[in-house]
């Protein structure tokens, strides 16, 4: 995230008297027997980047819809700025969406993309060139102002949308999947801009996205999402350190997941047993695990040290065989085969070049890590 709100103080969702701008209360919505989403309360506060992430179908753009007034809750209340919004129309709303399409009209200039939603509000004739021209230079789009769409790229046509929807100075900005159109490059250059724009104009935004990185990369919080309710909401870097669930673990990011069962809790510390005749493994407690159940204990590949030597006294080494290596540039990923049959990943940077890379395939491998690099996580 951006400085601001990687500051301690951007955190209202810690503090007791911090008033939401978006309230879900008991919230349900039913399609005839289907339940999209079930009994959702969440709150989304002012000046957040917000994201809802989850696979399709989990519910992401049913919740977006109901915010922006396209379809109604079933049960419960929605509020916005302290308004109930039951009955109130997308127009009356003081929120704007922005679309996957993007949806520019193609014979409009970038200008009078910009200005269309303007000429049909409120805003006086004589204002509406002005705060143009201030949406241009927001999203660094003035010298195209006289272009048509077809006539520029696909990640400034996403800025007119933008620019487009945020002219109107809306409380809050949908946004559904809204760089999905972009090359991968682009579309990691766009995260940043758009965060850019968000700390500058104090909009508050709301994404749907089913791209961890997106949403890791963009969000002061993410609510992951499975079939219609939220599993974890929290900040990234706890989605992605502390998942509360073999779920969210396994959804967000790359992770090795070993199964077993939970021998033995002391503390912050638990010790799974994971195979026959073999030593327990330790990682972090999850709250509330306790001793005697199926647990998991799920690790990033990045914390895990390959060697071909024996690390020694340490509480987590398993030796296994290199079953693959992918190189990918700034780091390689290896797939280690145990003798029983469990594979791990395992990432190194590649601080060497590739040929004198020490280790290759078919080669007897040691993999370790410390006591806290995992978690145990019920199953």
């Amino acid at each position: 995230m951006t400085s601001s709100l990687d500051d301690t103080a951007f955190a209202p969702w810690k503090k007791a008297d911090a008033v939401p701008l978006i309230r879900f209360e008991g919230v349900t919505k039913r399609y005839g027997d289907f339940t999209a989403i079930d009994n959702i309360d969440l709150n989304i506060y002012e000046r957040e980047f917000f994201a809802l992430l989850g696979p399709s179908g989990c519910g992401k753009t049913t919740l977006m819809r109901m915010l922006a007034g396209f379809e109604d809750a079933s049960e419960g209340a929605i509020t916005i700025a302290g308004q109930n919004m039951k009955g109130v129309p997308p127009n009356r709303r003081a929120v704007n969406m922005m679309f996957q399409s993007y949806a520019l009209f193609p014979h409009l200039t970038v200008y009078d993309n910009i200005a269309f939603g303007l000429k049909r509000s409120d805003m006086p004739k004589s204002e509406i060139a002005g705060r143009v021209e201030e949406m241009l230079r927001l999203v660094q789009l003035g010298k195209f102002a006289r272009r048509k769409p077809h006539q520029i790229s696909g990640g400034q046509r996403q800025r007119v949308a933008l620019a487009r929807a945020l002219a109107k100075g809306p409380k809050l900005l949908l946004l559904d999947e809204p760089l999905g159109a972009l090359d991968k490059k682009l579309r990691q250059q766009t995260q940043f801009e758009l965060m850019d724009i968000q700390e500058k104009t104090g909009t508050t935004f709301v994404i749907v996205t089913h791209d961890q990185e997106e949403a890791m990369t963009v969000a002061s919080r993410i609510a992951v999402m499975d079939h219609g309710r939220l599993v974890q909401v929290d900040t990234p870097d706890r989605i992605y350190e502390a998942p509360n669930s073999v779920y969210v673990a396994d959804f967000v990011g790359d992770i090795d997941i070993i199964r077993g069962h939970v021998a033995a809790v002391d503390g912050d510390i638990a010790e799974i047993v994971w195979a026959e005749g073999k030593p327990p493994l330790r990682g972090t407690a999850a709250p509330g695990l306790s001793a005697g159940g199926p647990g998991a204990l799920a690790i990033r590949p990045e914390k895990i040290t390959i060697s071909k030597d024996d690390p020694g006294a340490v509480h987590n080494k398993v030796r296994g065989k290199v079953e693959d290596i992918a190189y990918l540039g700034s780091m390689s990923t290896y797939v280690v085969l145990l003798p029983d049959g469990v594979r791990l990943k395992c990432q190194m940077a590649n601080v060497r070049r590739i040929s004198r890379r020490g280790i290759a395939w078919e080669d007897d491998v040691w993999l370790s890590w410390t006591d806290t690099a995992g978690i145990v996580l019920p199953e």
